[in-house]
């Protein structure tokens, strides 16, 4: 049973099937995790109670889409996140950008917040190309060789940066950042919603940005919630 003073961050990592849940009302389970759940339901104004119906019906469909990764290596867990949550980013920034542009380009003079979601879409890119870089080319390397040391021991993870804390705590903020510029464009375009007429390119693009969110946090949740605590943890006890 839900209690409604859990974490929705502690809900996501008991119950994966519930990361579906909380996408569908709307609940940030990532970057807003902490918060209790009577708590997240109170700030967007959803019953509660009927959030608890769904995720308990989530719990007990025996056809669940989601994968645990709370138990896999974080090696593998990496891998999962590099191959699936990084490609599908880097693939789409240049796709939405173009997007972008030609919405502006048709629309822009009569609605002027589009070239503020551009704008804010632009940032979001800057931000996350540099972001997924950092991480692959020195935190994920690091973690890696922490979990690959714990079946050989003849092999010694080193890092520039003293604790693997020290990169995770500037990674979490710019997730933290990341979440912002998304939720600007989202109250810009009103929950991404299109206006009566629009063409297919600019559902294309409202539609493209909905889904971006989507994958963001459910990105963010397996390097927040998963990955992050257990590479911390494990650095501590190879230091003992």
């Amino acid at each position: 049973m839900t209690g409604l003073t859990q974490t929705v961050r502690e809900i996501a990592l008991e119950q994966p099937s519930s990361i579906r849940v909380f996408e569908r009302f709307g609940i940030d389970y990532c970057c807003g995790g902490r918060k209790p759940l009577a708590e997240a339901c109170a700030a967007r104004d959803i019953e509660v109670d009927a959030v608890i119906a769904a995720l308990e019906s989530a719990a007990e469909t025996l056809a669940q889409k989601g994968e645990d990764w709370s138990q896999a290596s974080l090696d593998s867990l990496i891998g999962h996140i590099v191959s699936r949550h990084h490609s599908y980013v880097k693939s789409e920034l240049p796709r939405l950008a173009m997007l972008a542009q030609k919405v502006v380009n048709r629309h822009g003079d009569t609605m002027a917040e589009l070239g503020v979601i551009q704008a804010t879409f632009s940032n979001l890119d800057l931000e996350l190309t540099h972001h997924l870089a950092k991480e692959e080319q020195i935190l994920f390397p690091y973690v890696v060789g922490l979990d690959r040391a714990q079946t050989n021991a003849n092999m010694q993870a080193s890092a520039c940066f003293g604790s693997v804390a020290n990169p995770i705590a500037m990674m979490t903020e710019e997730h933290e950042a990341a979440g912002t510029l998304l939720e600007q464009i989202r109250q810009l375009s009103s929950d991404f919603t299109t206006p009566v007429g629009a063409c297919p390119t600019f559902h294309a693009f409202y539609d493209g940005l909905r889904e971006f969110e989507l994958d963001l946090h459910q990105h963010i949740h397996l390097e927040n919630n998963i990955l992050f605590p257990r590479a911390i943890a494990l650095e501590v006890q190879k230091s003992r």
